[in-house]
């Protein structure tokens, strides 16, 4: 499939440019990255991917992603990916069983009671004028979903898995409500450096339960998370460069897996019909998770074809190179939307009923709904497809991830959307 370029503006390719330098003193070489967006219930896409990755690969292979990086529900499979990271097929079933066995209440409250509670503080708040430190600030309690992440996610096995050189670095990315910056929290070797660009920073840390719950917390509907002294939210809001991290981290291929399908920006809208909040709610979360990491992949890829037309590609300063960097973007292949809408009857009843309040129904707001369909039917659907796409195209991955020869990693990039 050709490559299709847009022009972006001069200040976006001179960023990611800067992000392409890499230091002399710390050259790193064939370190594939992992890049994993955030898409809520969306990101068991990705767990169909990593399946077939896992069968594509030899039984014997080590993790072939010595780096991580994960936004939003994208965060918390990159963070399994790096504390089982020591048995790669194992690390991949483990998520396999999980979201393979999904259901509503484990990610957020989904009973009358727990609804309820909310909802009456909402209305006490819009009422009375404010409730003081009690006015709400989220439609659903995500309480149930620490409790999953702290049973199934031991966070000091990072560091393990780092001073055993299973991996180099695991970074999850927030978004700052205080300072409007994206910042990409990390935990890796000693050899990487903190970053800082216009608007985003690279933090090191020891990650813990409160980073991952801080970047998947989806504005309006998950409340945000306080880490020192700023409240964080969802990473993918103001995450202009959702590749930066890996760059910064050593990365010199880069695999992304979307969530978005291409059809995904035609959502059928009935004229004769007012707007719901439901439906507004829906292209609110389409805009925040589904545009960022298509445009980043874009600009890369046209960085590349510059560089490749260049005969010298050293910069006049002696202290860093310019390097292409190798990208393969799988997304899904099916309307993620027209999913949602086979499973939207397994919604538990309470959350229907709270819902179609927004005015969402089957006909209406499906994208909402295929963010928020934690259940087992709706995520192993995704998983299939995942794993069928990326069978699809297992010779061009075992390529990628293998290849010790940099022209075949550069030679045949493309942005495919329908394998």
């Amino acid at each position: 499939m050709p490559i299709k370029f847009r022009e972006r503006p001069v200040k976006e390719k001179r960023s990611l440019l800067k992000d392409m330098l890499w230091n002399k003193s710390k050259p790193v070489k064939h370190k594939a990255a992992l890049i994993l967006s955030g898409g809520g219930a969306r990101a068991a896409y990705q767990v169909g991917v990593l399946k077939a990755i896992a069968e594509i690969m030899p039984k014997d292979t080590q993790n072939p992603f010595p780096i991580l990086c994960g936004t939003s529900a994208g965060a918390i499979n990159a963070t399994a990916m790096a504390i089982y990271s020591a048995k790669f097929r194992e690390a991949v079933w483990r998520l396999v069983h999980v979201w393979g066995n999904f259901h509503v209440p484990q990610v957020f409250r989904s009973d009358f009671v727990g609804l309820g509670g909310v909802s009456a503080r909402w209305f006490a708040s819009m009422v009375l004028g404010g409730l003081g430190k009690y006015n709400p600030t989220a439609l659903l309690d995500r309480s149930p979903l620490r409790r999953l992440l702290g049973d199934y996610l031991p966070m000091e096995q990072i560091q393990m898995a780092i001073d055993q050189g299973h991996i180099d670095a695991l970074s999850i990315t927030a978004s700052s409500y205080n300072t409007g910056h994206s910042v990409a929290f990390f935990q890796g070797a000693d050899f990487i450096d903190e970053w800082a660009r216009a608007r985003r920073r690279g933090t090191r840390t020891t990650l813990t339960l409160d980073h991952l719950m801080a970047s998947s917390a989806i504005p309006f509907v998950f409340s945000a998370r306080k880490i020192g002294d700023e409240y964080f939210g969802d990473g993918t809001m103001r995450q202009t460069a959702p590749l930066s991290p890996a760059l910064h981290l050593g990365a010199d291929r880069l695999f992304v897996i979307g969530v978005r399908h291409e059809g995904d920006d035609e959502v059928e809208w009935h004229p004769d019909k007012e707007l719901s909040l439901g439906q507004l709610a829906g292209h609110v979360l389409d805009s925040i998770f589904l545009d960022n990491v298509d445009m980043d992949v874009e600009r890369m890829l046209r960085i590349n074809k510059t560089f490749s037309q260049i005969p010298d590609r050293h910069i006049p300063d002696d202290s860093a190179t310019l390097r292409q960097v190798g990208i393969l973007d799988i997304s899904p292949s099916r309307d993620l939307y027209k999913i949602a809408d086979k499973h939207a009857h397994l919604m538990p009843r309470a959350v229907r009923f709270f819902l179609r309040g927004l005015g969402v129904s089957k006909q209406h707001g499906s994208n909402l709904l295929s963010y928020l369909l934690f259940e087992k039917e709706y995520c192993r659907e995704l998983i299939a497809l995942g794993y069928g796409d990326a069978l699809h195209r297992k010779d061009e991955i075992y390529e990628f991830l293998t290849s010790e020869k940099p022209e075949l990693i550069f030679q045949n990039q493309s942005i495919s959307h329908n394998a």
